[in-house]
């Protein structure tokens, strides 16, 4: 098709404002799906996904559009998710696009993902379509929304389209302002072919599909093609688009957006952003986008030990079609072997571990997640720690540096209180406030990474009564006071329950794990302190008593030091016992402690 009659767009949206629906209507309106094989959330296929109601992976679908001055032109859309731990998928789909079909919620108005994913569109330099949906609710508020869009975003209210995606109204007026206000996509003039590799997935077949939009040249089968970053060279064996199932194609020429699939064993040979070129005559790379990097860290091991090998399998499945997932071995005295994982945020390490249990019908137990601390010691060389386990003893560290993040929280005025005594508690630094409108209010905090990771999401939630929103980005280091917490049992550290915390908060942690751990841990014929430590200072204690035997139950009568001599000989036998004793602490003791 020419270049004048293609159109490439990606949906943006905060998380569960009707993104997936709208995309429905559209592959519906434009016959892509027939109304028999039309179901919900079409493009979500993973259950998961529909089960949750939320889109993990970006998915791309080629449709055919008759517009209303006779033309047809082809429509290359990417659906893309809209949890604040995804917003790398976004980033990948909006750089094969020249516009965005931004929607916002009639009802909820602009969100925190909505900003962030706005200002991903314009730092592209896109072409943005604002759609308000969900106008058929009863408390939708059009005019508020429309007002939000230019005192929040600087997006003319007039140029906003007011639809249903679940109605279906709008859906025409949308595919229209697709057609006329998006531009069609420019070749970049180079010598030969350029594509960008914006998403990969395994097939058992045909080994790595690449996800590529083609920016100058054309590709075809036959063809033999290089990767500029790692400098492999391939033969193109298949090229195709989905609607939203794969299909064969000749070719894909400029503006295109497809797949290639060539002789690529795994998933690491394709870096996301990579070029692909002429082999012979090869261009200059594209542009890419930035790499991710993990910024969640957990252990993940098997519950029944005989599993490794088998977990080692299914997590290796797993990063063929999830780019940002690592993992290395590790081994833990507590739990055995098992592997260190990195996650992009507290979602996505709930997503894997999920899908591990469901698809693959694994038992894992999960660490405390952690972050990576920047460690600088005496002799000015800088470690990077994930793991506990890997901190170097007090005397040798300089300084421990700890990531932080900008968050960006959206409240009802009322909760604004609430907001900054949880900012506080977090402790986190609020640097100013913005009133979007009259009910809402913005805050801007900065605030470390590790402090947000468990519950800080739920409690906006919580507070906010629903009404909330959150989202971040990543702001550097900053030093801080952290130290390493040991939890001893019977005087034995015990490797799996210690973590890096600050120092103010430490000994509220020591104490709120070794009560946990009191109740856990199995009675011994001692005695037995469960202790928390931070280097040689223990800052909280509990005392899991030993069973005791009534030894003067067989002394009738006589004189009182015939019981307090058998005392004294127990006493003696429970200070030997409690010495050279130690204590096995039961696997569910680990899951119940790392669960809480």
């Amino acid at each position: 098709m020419d270049l004048a009659h293609i159109r490439n767009f990606s949906i943006i949206a905060h998380i569960d404002h009707g993104k997936t629906t709208l995309s429905d209507r559209l592959l519906n309106r434009t016959g892509t799906i027939l109304d028999r094989d039309m179901q919900a959330q079409l493009l979500d296929s993973m259950d998961l996904e529909r089960e949750r109601g939320i889109t993990i992976k970006a998915h791309p679908v080629t449709m055919r559009y008759l517009a209303k001055n006779g033309e047809t032109y082809e429509l290359n859309l990417i659906d893309t998710p809209g949890h604040v731990d995804f917003s790398y998928e976004v980033s990948r789909s909006l750089s094969a696009c020249e516009g965005a079909v931004l929607i916002v919620d009639a009802a909820q108005g602009v969100e925190a993902q909505t900003v962030a994913n706005v200002h991903l569109a314009m730092k592209q330099n896109l072409t943005i379509i604002p759609v308000i949906n969900k106008i058929d609710l009863p408390h939708a508020d059009v005019a508020q929304a429309r007002t939000q869009l230019e005192d929040i975003l600087a997006i003319p209210a007039e140029t906003a389209i007011p639809a249903s995606a679940k109605e279906g109204i709008g859906i025409d007026e949308i595919l229209e302002a697709i057609v006329a206000r998006i531009p069609p996509p420019k070749p970049t003039g180079a010598a030969s072919l350029q594509a960008l590799c914006f998403d990969s997935y395994f097939d058992t077949y045909k080994g790595v599909v690449t996800h590529v939009r083609i920016f100058n040249g054309e590709l075809a089968p036959g063809m033999h093609v290089k990767l500029l970053h790692t400098g492999r060279t391939y033969e193109v064996k298949e090229v195709g688009s989905f609607n939203p199932k794969p299909y064969e194609r000749e070719r894909l020429s400029v503006g295109e957006t497809g797949y290639v699939t060539a002789n690529i064993k795994t998933p690491k040979e394709v870096k996301m952003g990579d070029t692909f070129t002429d082999a012979k005559n090869p261009s200059a790379p594209l542009p890419g986008f930035q790499e991710v990097h993990p910024m969640v860290f957990s252990g993940l091991y098997p519950i029944n030990t005989a599993d490794y090998e088998h977990l080692k399998v299914n997590l290796s499945k797993l990063q063929l079609n999830d780019s940002a997932f690592i993992y290395q071995a590790e081994s833990s005295v507590a739990l055995g072997f098992g592997f260190r994982c990195g996650f992009l945020g507290l979602l996505h390490l709930e997503i894997v571990q999920e899908r591990l249990r469901r698809h693959y019908g694994m038992d894992i137990i999960a660490t405390y997640p952690s972050v990576v601390y920047r460690v600088t010691l005496r002799d000015g060389t800088v470690k990077e720690v994930d793991n506990p386990t890997f901190l170097p003893e007090a005397t040798f560290i300089e300084r421990i540096e700890e990531p932080m993040v900008k968050a960006f929280i959206i409240c009802p005025n009322e909760y604004i209180g609430d907001m900054m005594a949880l900012i506080s508690e977090k402790r986190g630094v609020l640097e100013h406030t913005e009133t979007l409108d009259p009910r809402r209010v913005m805050l801007t905090a900065m605030t470390p990474l590790s402090e947000i990771l468990i519950d800080f999401h739920d409690r906006i939630k919580s507070l906010t009564r629903g009404y909330g929103s959150m989202d971040y980005t990543h702001a550097g280091y900053q030093v801080s006071d952290m130290v390493k917490l040991e939890m001893l049992v019977n005087g034995e550290p015990v490797d799996a329950f210690s973590c890096i915390v600050h120092r103010d908060k430490a000994e509220g942690r020591g104490r709120a794990l070794a009560a946990k751990l009191k109740e856990v841990i199995p009675r011994q014929q001692f005695a037995v302190a469960i202790q928390g430590a931070i280097g040689g200072k223990i800052v909280a204690r509990e005392t899991v008593s030993a069973f005791r035997k009534d030894v003067t139950a067989k002394c009738y009568g006589g004189d009182i030091s015939r019981k307090r001599k058998l005392l004294e000989k127990q006493k003696e036998g429970k200070k030997r016992m409690k010495s050279i004793g130690s204590v096995d602490i039961p696997q569910e003791a680990f899951i119940e402690v790392l669960k809480a």
